[in-house]
């Protein structure tokens, strides 16, 4: 080929690779006339058996001598390269040794617990089952218990169906008991008699029931009117020795109760069981003990105003000789301790108080209250 058509010669060895080793700090190249590199003013001189090349301080210029001759080399400022090649700032911020690293901030998440299905739900968030449970319970209670209260409200009734049932059914006993239930032929009265004694009666007469046209006295009449009459009950008893008879009778009003509480408040507040012109009359049977038995020969008495049962029962003594009294007694004075007067001694105050108590209990026996006066 043509010496213009050779390939192009290679480059030179110092375009790639230097031509010779570096002389910084090392001994000129056998042969060639030593170089000697050049240095600051008052740089530390190389020796001749350092063999690398190191990097030395190099001291700032020299300053005024001191007074003693000694070059004392001032510390240089350092000045921040400039320039678009000079090297960035590190920032402190992301420096792992800056005194001002500030570390990281973590952050707890809200604890959780567990639902009833075993989902994860955050403790507080939400109410126990137990007390959702427990607070729909007491609504609900409290919602039935204020329907049935309005609705017993509206139609009238009281709530108390038991205490009604039993009032009215005292006030059919008259015609749905059997005389013998509530006037037993025979009755006994045990520690009814004065110190304790007891005591046996015996039925001699039963009175045709009827209405309270006059029964009563006209005081006592009036004073039982508030509570009017629907039927009188009455019988006779007398004693074992027959020296003493006794009526006892029963007066089914025609009042409610609240009729009934007020008459037995009034009868306490006032007295008006003791006042004398407010007796019972007896009921004085023929061809009996107690044929001579009448007002004058009434001796003590008891009255009781019954307020759970539109009832009430009385009860009057004397003797069966038919013998009056110018002075009666209540039975309730009567049968005290220490009483002097002829009722009390003769025990008729025991007599009056202890049958009416019987029979009041064989008229509670008939409508299952078990409530009874002491006798």
């Amino acid at each position: 080929m043509p010496p213009s058509s050779a390939a192009a010669p290679p480059p030179s060895p110092s375009a790639r690779f230097p031509d010779a080793a570096p002389t910084v700090g090392r001994d000129a190249p056998r042969g060639g006339a030593a170089q000697a590199p050049s240095r600051r003013p008052g740089a530390p001189a190389q020796t001749p058996t350092e063999t690398t090349a190191r990097l030395r301080p190099i001291p700032a210029a020299p300053e005024a001598e001191t007074a003693g001759g000694t070059d004392v080399p001032a510390p240089r400022a350092a000045v921040p390269p400039s320039g678009p090649a000079a090297p960035r700032t590190p920032d402190p911020a992301l420096s792992w040794s800056t005194p001002h690293d500030p570390r990281p901030l973590i952050s707890f998440g809200e604890p959780e617990g567990y639902d009833g299905l075993a989902r994860p739900r955050p403790l507080g968030g939400r109410p126990r089952p137990q007390a959702v449970a427990a607070a729909v319970c007491l609504v609900l209670g409290v919602g039935l218990l204020t329907g049935a209260v309005t609705g017993s409200w509206l139609a009238g009734d009281s709530g108390d169906d038991g205490a009604r049932s039993a009032y009215t059914e005292a006030g059919d006993l008259w015609h749905s008991v059997p005389v013998d239930q509530l006037f037993p032929p025979t009755l006994l009265g045990k520690g009814a008699g004065p110190g304790g004694a007891d005591r046996t009666w015996t039925r001699v007469a039963v009175a045709p029931d009827g209405d309270c046209a006059g029964a009563f006295d006209r005081l006592l009449a009036k004073a039982l009117d508030p509570v009017g009459c629907s039927r009188l009950l009455r019988a006779t008893y007398t004693d074992a020795t027959q020296s003493h008879v006794t009526t006892v009778g029963l007066l089914f009003t025609k009042a409610d109760a609240a009729a009934m509480t007020a008459l037995a408040d009034r009868f306490e507040k006032q007295g008006l069981g003791r006042r004398e012109d407010l007796m019972p009359l007896p009921y004085a049977a023929k061809d009996t003990v107690a044929a001579g038995f009448g007002a004058p020969q009434r001796a003590s008495w008891t009255v009781s105003v019954l307020t759970d049962a539109p009832v009430v029962v009385y009860a009057v003594s004397g003797w069966a000789d038919g013998r009056t009294v110018d002075e009666p007694e209540p039975a309730e004075e009567a049968i005290e301790s220490g009483a002097a007067s002829a009722p009390a001694q003769a025990g008729l105050g025991h007599e009056a108080k202890g049958l009416a108590d019987r029979v009041e209990r064989a008229l509670r026996k008939n409508i299952g209250t078990p409530t009874e006066h002491p006798s």
